[in-house]
């Protein structure tokens, strides 16, 4: 397994990433992760769509909670042809939970913790702590990467602005209808 240094900190500690270094350009390698129900989920189940991914260390934490909620908000603007996914280790049903309370209806929560497929195909989990980093993928329509982000300090939030310009450059020509609810798509 690769390993990676230099990328993230957490706490102002250094973290190694497990997994490969991806590179906008590549194909974005499958995944398999559970919805809120514990309905496998993978890739393919947004086809012909441009996906905001969101990995993050728990969505029941401050910095967390609060970006799922601001691109919660964010999603709302955005056209159907886009999904925002957020992927945690999170058991599906504390996310199922939290998504309750937190009124999240247009981010999908999904979870990693059976094989950290995603952790691992996408380069995110962390050795020292069984956790995903702080980081942020577009990948477009025919699912290649064209935006990476790993937030330096994971105790700090991504940047929104350049994670949503990207975003909408990538959508303007392709619209494909769809709904948005938490766990759901």
């Amino acid at each position: 397994m690769e390993e990676r240094t230099n990328v993230t900190k957490f706490q102002g500690n250094p973290v190694t990433l497990l997994g490969p270094e991806l590179k906008v350009g590549d194909q974005a390698p499958d995944f398999q992760v559970v919805d809120t129900a514990l309905t496998p989920v993978t890739l393919a189940d947004f086809k012909g769509k441009t996906k905001i991914i969101c990995t993050v260390p728990s969505i029941d934490t401050p910095v967390c909670d609060t970006e799922v909620r601001r691109f919660n908000q964010e999603a709302a603007q955005l056209p159907d042809s886009m999904v925002v996914l957020t992927i945690s280790l999170d058991l599906p049903f504390a996310q199922k939970n939290w998504c309750a309370g937190a009124g999240i209806e247009r981010v999908k929560t999904l979870s990693d913790y059976q094989d950290r497929s995603f952790g691992l195909a996408y380069g995110v989990l962390i050795k020292e702590l069984k956790l995903l980093s702080r980081a942020i993928f577009i990948v477009d329509a025919e699912d290649k990467i064209t935006y990476i982000q790993h937030v330096p300090e994971i105790t700090q939030e991504p940047d929104y602005a350049a994670v949503l310009v990207t975003a909408k450059n990538e959508i303007e020509t392709k619209e494909i209808p769809g709904d948005g609810v938490c766990g759901g798509y």
